[in-house]
């Protein structure tokens, strides 16, 4: 007589063909995640939950120019322009579409060509290390033009 190992059972309530366990010590049907966030989520985290994180101590200043799809030729041109930022992305779909560029102090003369071409077009904004601040439009982004070479 051989001993055959006992095959599990489903309660009577459940189909036969479910299984009672996931024999497999994984999180099944999830794929593996990566131990390392991607760029685009260090991107996307809120800027104090990113210096509470990682510290705020090698994070250098900048200006994120962020403008909606507009109509005409220099919209391309804008996008050319915002694609040579230290960081790009475009965000949202439809009406909530937004490009968002990021620039650093060396890089002003690219930031003041591209705040031209987009500030002419209606819900075009100017954050201040990835922040709304009073007057950054009018004060602090002229501000920075200063360092310009002449």
């Amino acid at each position: 007589m051989t001993d055959t190992p006992a095959k599990p059972t489903a309660p009577a309530d459940r189909p036969e063909a479910l299984p009672d366990y996931q024999p497999e010590e994984r999180f099944w049907p999830y794929v593996e995640l990566t131990e390392q966030p991607t760029p685009e989520e260090l991107a996307a985290l809120d800027p104090d939950l990113r210096v509470a994180l990682y510290g705020g101590a090698d994070i250098p200043f900048s200006f994120t120019l962020v403008f909606p799809r507009f109509e005409g030729p220099d919209f391309q041109q804008a996008i050319d322009i915002a694609k040579g930022a230290a960081e790009y992305r475009e965000v949202g779909v439809g009406e909530a579409f937004r490009v968002r560029a990021r620039f650093y102090a060396d890089d002003v003369g690219r930031m003041r060509d591209l705040f031209v071409i987009a500030s002419r077009h209606p819900g075009c904004d100017v954050l201040v290390d990835d922040r709304p601040v009073p007057f950054a439009r009018e004060l602090w982004l002229p501000l920075t033009w200063f360092l310009l070479p002449r």
